[in-house]
């Protein structure tokens, strides 16, 4: 018995997807996602040819598929280098209000304060991660973020000053937040002001401190190269940063740190010293961690929402991750966030005390 030759098998057509979907539409992929999601802020025009091409290719959405990656664990790298313990809780706690909901694994990484964080970087995305998280100062990291976008690995970064359009950032204005509290620091009656300013590996650092030069320019406050003194986010370049700047004579009536770390340590010199807060010395910090409250006297800051930001990052990561599962990746989008100038114990309006007088006496 004879086998009858057959002629090559015709494949199943495949079944359109939403880029076949977009391209027909003239959209983005993301545009069709938005339709089918019911985003109401898409046009009614847009919408109408989505729709139309919808039908034209009889597309239906895989509704098993989108659960599946909707539900799919998701791996996400979280490297870290910063000298603040106070920084790093509160960007754990974010990042960990969000890894539950969304079936984030957090995979944890450290690097030392010398490094910049691109063997760690590597090691992540050779272990499959989806995503990788970069706060300060690794946010700055031209060379960590050259690896991650040539490797395909969405990423985030946190706080950065000057952030890279590559990736998607979250962040605040650190020059609007640092002219704010130097305008009110002058507003209080404070002429003679120092800066401790922060690491300078940090793009936040130094629009933090043009910042504060801008408005110690704008309101004619005493400006000097001696005011200015570096240092290092931790709070034993605080303690250094206070020493110089507190025996100045004439030493300066306030002192604003580019962290709370540093403007802790401002005020363990000032109580050494036998100088009262705010009293003698107002105290301003930024960030508002922890560390702000459990001084006394309570700093003042400007709190930058920490936490919030974690959790902004993190979310907008699993939303690109997920977005590449469906087909439709995202362009990079870079979000601000709201600061707020936080007034406590430490600040107050310069003491003003009489003039030494030089009574004479007459001769006998």
């Amino acid at each position: 018995m004879t086998r009858k030759e057959q002629g090559p098998q015709e494949q199943p057509a495949q079944a359109p997807t939403m880029s076949d979907v977009a391209k027909l539409a003239g959209v983005s992929p993301m545009t069709v996602s938005r339709v089918m999601n019911g985003d109401a802020k898409v046009s009614e025009k847009t919408r109408s040819r989505v729709a139309e091409a919808v039908a034209a290719l009889s597309y239906v959405p895989n509704q098993a598929a989108r659960r599946l990656a909707g539900s799919r664990s998701i791996r996400v790298g979280f490297l870290y280098s910063n000298p603040s313990a106070g920084y790093l809780s509160e960007f754990l706690v974010g990042l960990l209000n969000q890894a539950g909901p969304n079936n984030v694994q957090l995979v944890v990484e450290k690097c030392e304060a010398d490094e910049h964080g691109v063997e760690q970087a590597r090691r992540l995305i050779a272990n499959g991660v989806d995503g990788i998280i970069l706060p300060p100062p690794l946010c700055d990291s031209r060379q960590l973020i050259d690896l991650i976008t040539d490797a395909g690995t969405p990423a985030v970064t946190v706080a950065c000053g000057q952030p890279d359009l590559r990736v998607s950032g979250v962040s605040i204005d650190d020059y609007a937040a640092a002219h704010a509290m130097a305008c009110h620091l002058i507003a209080l009656g404070h002429q003679r002001i120092g800066f401790v300013a922060g690491h300078p590996n940090q793009s936040a650092s130094a629009r933090r401190l043009a910042g504060f030069k801008a408005a110690i320019a704008e309101h004619h406050a005493q400006s000097a190269p001696e005011l200015i003194v570096p240092g290092m986010y931790t709070y034993r370049s605080g303690l250094d940063a206070a020493e110089i700047l507190l025996t100045q004579d004439p030493r300066p009536t306030a002192i604003f740190a580019s962290n709370d770390d540093m403007a802790a340590a401002v005020v363990a010199i000032a109580h050494r010293l036998g100088l009262d807060v705010p009293g003698d010395l107002t105290v301003a910090g930024f960030d508002d961690t922890a560390l702000a409250t459990t001084i006394w006297p309570e700093l003042t800051t400007v709190r930058q929402p920490i936490t919030g930001m974690a959790e902004a990052a993190l979310r907008s990561l699993v939303q690109q991750i997920r977005a590449r599962h469906n087909g439709a990746p995202q362009a990079p989008e870079h979000a601000l966030m709201d600061y707020t100038l936080v007034r406590r114990q430490s600040d107050a309006a310069p003491r003003m005390r009489p003039p030494a007088r030089i009574v004479k006496r007459n001769a006998r």
